[in-house]
């Protein structure tokens, strides 16, 4: 891929989710990534469903581009492959757990002394520091401790999910934005830096309204469905045939609503003439929106609101997502080239550059150790 990161080498040597969506990323924006896998094992993700052909989609949708080598990083003539990969590299990623890599000898203190330009980008479950540093951890888990799980779902259900693993990939984000950080800090000093990344914090970072919450009212907020806690209307609501999001966020919105609605006596109803009245009284708003709501299908009120530009919308299946016009418009449905599967459907990246075209391929998928022979006779 061309991009503003051509021309930089980056080591991977990360798996499952975090750590290759991160890589995966910088690829898009054309870094060169190669990938440093375990021996016969390779990356965890290569043995996770769904398989097409007996080759995992899963791995396939976050390693497009990448190259492939097997080194065992405690074995003495991999260790000198990787230093010759490692001394031409800018940047290195990785997601084992704190103090792995520094048993192997290859910490950011060693590494650092080798190759000062280094960036050295770590993602771990807990970071580098604190009392559970040391902890495995999965997307879930820190879902579950980092608060998100707790104002996700309906009053009263149980614990609930959210439905992609959001705690890797924010994960996986941040550590791509600290990356660029350095790599522009890098510019102007000369040298590298190392970069800590916790999932745990990224999910803390990411509470907006709930953390402010709680720590302006010592609020601890709860599960309210699609509800937001502090604009209204703006939620799911039923239809004649299915439901309807709308998201009213200001007065002059609220008044479009009702008079696409046909209840223009509502703007200036004392229940609901703010937005504040609007969220204490949300119930009540909800039913008569929803007695009105139920005169057409959900389809019929979106154009009628669309036309007033209301922020309005259906919910999709995964299905009517990836093939909205909109989403092919925007080219978030490119390929990518498997030399047994063949052309692999996946997602594009939303960064939208007016300088690098956004083609709709992209690199090949790499089975494991494939690039070897290539790496070794370029790093000899």
């Amino acid at each position: 891929m061309d991009g503003p990161l051509k021309n930089l080498l980056v080591v991977d040597l990360t798996r499952v989710l975090v750590g290759p969506y991160c890589t995966m990323i910088l690829s898009d924006l054309g870094a060169r990534v190669i990938k440093v896998e375990a021996p016969e094992i390779g990356d965890d993700s290569r043995k996770f469903g769904p398989f097409v052909k007996d080759y995992s989609a899963y791995f396939m949708s976050l390693n497009r581009g990448k190259e492939s080598i097997a080194l065992n990083l405690k074995n003495v003539d991999d260790k000198k492959i990787f230093d010759k990969i490692l001394a031409k590299a800018d940047i290195l990623v990785e997601n084992f757990k704190p103090g792995t890599l520094e048993k192997w000898g290859y910490g950011w203190e060693d590494v650092s002394k080798k190759y000062p330009k280094l960036i050295y980008a770590s993602a771990s479950g807990f970071g580098q520091t604190g009392p559970l540093k040391e902890l495995p951890a999965y997307d879930m888990v820190v879902q579950g401790m980092g608060g998100l799980m707790s104002v996700t779902g309906h009053p009263n259900s149980e614990p609930t999910r959210v439905g992609t693993s959001i705690g890797d990939i924010t994960a996986g984000l941040f550590t791509a934005i600290g990356i660029n950080a350095a790599l522009y800090d890098r510019q102007k000093t000369g040298k590298g830096m190392f970069i800590d990344v916790s999932m745990l914090d990224c999910q803390i970072a990411i509470l907006e309204n709930a953390i402010a919450r709680y720590l302006s009212k010592n609020e601890i907020p709860k599960p309210m469905g699609s509800r937001h806690p502090s604009i209204a209307p703006f939620e799911a609501f039923k239809t004649k045939d299915s439901y309807i999001i709308i998201a009213a966020g200001n007065d002059k919105l609220y008044e479009k609503l009702c008079e696409v609605l046909g209840i223009p006596e509502m703007v200036s109803d004392k229940r609901f003439n703010t937005n504040s009245l609007r969220c204490e009284n949300m119930n009540e708003l909800k039913s008569i929106f929803e007695d009105k709501l139920s005169s057409k299908n959900t389809s019929e009120w979106v154009r009628e609101m669309e036309k007033l530009k209301i922020p309005c919308g259906p919910i999709f299946n995964i299905k009517e997502a990836v093939e909205n016009p909109q989403v092919e418009a925007r080219n978030m449905i490119v390929k990518a080239y498997h030399k047994v599967v063949g052309d692999f459907r996946l997602a594009g990246n939303p960064i939208k550059m007016s300088s690098y075209e956004d083609k709709s391929t992209r690199g090949d998928i790499p089975d494991l150790d494939e690039h070897r022979e290539k790496i070794l006779k370029e790093f000899s």
